[in-house]
């Protein structure tokens, strides 16, 4: 992986992380089309999710202090947060390591990541649609509630819609942002709890996955790495600020459309090939039948010709050896 690589993945990661639009298929879709195919490549794209968990302990710092008071006793709102986000984790805890190697095997992929794509779009059209006749309600946004009013239910709710994310394509972003405005966050204040949530998530889920493909980052490129970490981080950065100005005055209509765009480009370059993997080239006829650019293997086996009129040599000959009756191929495919 050259430099110009790491910038772009990088610059994917940041920017789709915390935007409800789905970083995990940006990031797989971007890794093929620029021909990264093989695991070391993916686990390049999980380190370099550290970069986005530090920006959000950056921009969230005084929150992070607040939780780590908590937990030593010393600031009751900020056990309570801390008690809250351990709850939403949970779900994806048990969840991520019983149905891991399912989801890598089934769904990284890109049909079923444009099919995530339509689904959360059609989606966040409708919240959006919800959006605007409750939260521009006077009435009811004095019903509204902060993060410090959340209950453990309202977390294990918002946790275990985090866990339909695991699709990728559907957005962890747009699932706990969704699920917090559902219980009464407005929408800035969901996109908060969201960015928390995600310091456990995404931290745990790059410890877990890193440990697995501990061999593979010791083949990494080091220059790469670096740099796609302090790119992701600017990015992020960039990323969370711009989307909780933008929810505080727009609704989330604007990234369902861009979901369903992205996942007509996405079919069509599927049609035609684009993400294919190598050199196995799969594309579709007009009428549906699959093609493949990879012939099928070909072997060969002896047959005597029995119908056919056979020269047979008694005695050895000193210039081609012994023959047998007839050695004529064969093609099973």
């Amino acid at each position: 992986m050259d430099f110009i690589q790491a910038i772009i993945l990088g610059l994917v990661e940041g920017i789709t992380e915390y935007l409800p639009i789905s970083s995990t298929g940006h990031l797989i879709l971007v890794q093929r089309w620029m021909g990264l195919h093989d695991y070391s490549d993916n686990a390049y794209a999980i380190v370099i999710q550290g970069g986005a968990v530090l920006a959000v302990l950056g921009l969230y710092r005084n929150r992070v202090q607040q939780m780590f008071l908590g937990i030593l006793g010393k600031h009751a709102l900020g056990l309570k947060l801390a008690i809250n986000l351990f709850i939403a984790l949970l779900p994806a805890v048990v969840l991520g390591i019983l149905f891991d190697e399912v989801i890598e095997r089934e769904l990284m992929h890109p049909r079923p990541i444009a099919f995530a794509l339509v689904l959360g779009g059609i989606l966040m059209l409708f919240v959006s649609r919800w959006q605007r006749n409750t939260y521009n309600d006077a009435e009811n946004n004095k019903q509204h509630i902060g993060i410090d009013q959340l209950t453990w239910k309202h977390s294990l709710f918002i946790g275990f819609l985090q866990c339909i994310a695991m699709w990728p394509g559907t957005s962890r972003s747009m699932m706990t942002i969704v699920g917090g405005m559902a219980v009464g966050l407005k929408p800035k204040h969901a996109a908060e709890f969201s960015f928390l949530l995600a310091l456990p998530t995404l931290g745990g889920a790059t410890i877990y996955k890193l440990l697995g493909s501990a061999d593979k980052l010791s083949t990494m490129d080091r220059g790469s790495m670096i740099l796609g970490i302090i790119v992701a981080f600017i990015a992020a950065s960039i990323a969370i600020k711009w989307l909780v100005a933008y929810l505080s005055k727009h609704g989330l209509a604007l990234f369902g459309w861009y979901r369903i765009a992205l996942a007509i480009v996405v079919l069509a370059l599927w049609y035609k090939g684009y993400f294919s993997e190598g050199n196995n080239v799969v594309s579709t006829e007009v009428g549906g039948s699959a093609i493949s650019s990879t012939p099928a293997s070909v072997t060969f086996e002896n047959d005597h010709c029995p119908a056919l009129p056979v020269a047979i040599q008694e005695t050895p000959s000193t210039i081609t050896g012994p023959t047998a009756d007839c050695h004529l191929p064969v093609f099973i495919s």
